[in-house]
């Protein structure tokens, strides 16, 4: 059970179209930590029939960015500077990424995402940093 300090945080993520579209959930919240889950489905599949690298990039990078939102508020204004990745293993079932703030600094947050497949296996690490803007650009 998350704490319902959290709440602000899970409404917001609801709103956000990707968790919806790759059924992502949030299974654990804590200051400057997210752990997200993601089911596998055989449309996720890369070529090796395995889950696609760039959707465990996605996973990623949305549990870095919802454990950044710990630390900065639910309704901060933040964005992905970089981000890499480094494969370890093939992933055959759902994922879970645990990710971690490394620093939360004024402007740049960089973070950790351990990837894990349901039976706990390290299929990827990730970095990704994020950056605190002071509002939000204006679209074209």
């Amino acid at each position: 059970m998350i704490d319902r300090r959290w709440d602000p945080l899970l409404a917001r993520s609801s709103q956000i179209a990707i968790f919806k579209a790759m059924e992502i959930s949030i299974s654990a919240l804590g200051e400057g930590r997210a752990t997200l889950t993601m089911p596998y489905e055989r449309r996720y599949d890369g070529i090796f029939q395995s889950f696609h690298g760039g959707l465990l990039m996605t996973l990623a990078d949305t549990a870095a960015c919802i454990a950044v939102l710990t630390l900065a508020g639910p309704d901060a204004v933040i964005t992905t500077t970089d981000m890499n990745i480094r494969f370890l293993a093939a992933c055959t079932s759902g994922a879970t990424a645990e990710a971690r703030v490394i620093k939360f600094g004024r402007s740049l947050c960089p973070t950790e995402v351990m990837l894990r497949d349901t039976s706990g296996h390290e299929v990827a690490i990730a970095q990704v940093t994020y950056m605190r803007l002071e509002k939000m650009p204006s679209r074209a």
